[in-house]
């Protein structure tokens, strides 16, 4: 053999290469973060008077970056939400889902933000739309 030559060393035996592969397999069908309380955190409910603060600090800031000008990122750097704000009735969303929402909305570009904002045919990201709602009008809790 050629001093430029390797060899793969062997890792193990086959019975105990098969052991960690059925190990592995065991692990990969415990529950993923999401199904046991949204990545580890407690399952609070989110503030909309704070939430829709957030929200309008990353609506007018990208407005401003992107050079937007519409009604709302008029509103949105107006940076009023009402004290007593709420979210529909039956709506429940989460800290979590806001987190979310937020973190979709700072990762979105302008061409994007621009339909976000629209006067006419605004679009909401899925991870935003916590309360989507059913042909009746109320909040659709099948999801």
């Amino acid at each position: 053999m050629s001093p430029t030559s390797r060899v793969r060393p062997v890792v193990g035996s086959p019975a105990r290469r098969a052991l960690r592969a059925a190990a592995l397999a065991v692990a990969c069908m415990a529950p993923s973060a999401g199904n046991i309380g949204s990545c580890g955190q407690d399952a609070v409910p989110l503030d909309a008077a704070k939430f829709l603060a957030a929200k309008n600090a990353v609506d007018c800031s990208s407005c401003i970056e992107c050079g937007l000008q519409t009604a709302a990122c008029d509103r949105a750097c107006d940076g009023v939400v009402p004290a007593d704000a709420s979210f529909p009735a039956g709506c429940l969303p989460l800290v979590h889902d806001g987190e979310v929402c937020l973190d979709a909305l700072s990762a979105t570009g302008c061409s994007e933000y621009g339909q976000l904002v629209a006067d006419e045919g605004s679009t909401i990201p899925t991870e935003c739309d916590f309360c989507p709602v059913d042909e009746t009008g109320s909040p659709d809790r099948d999801e």
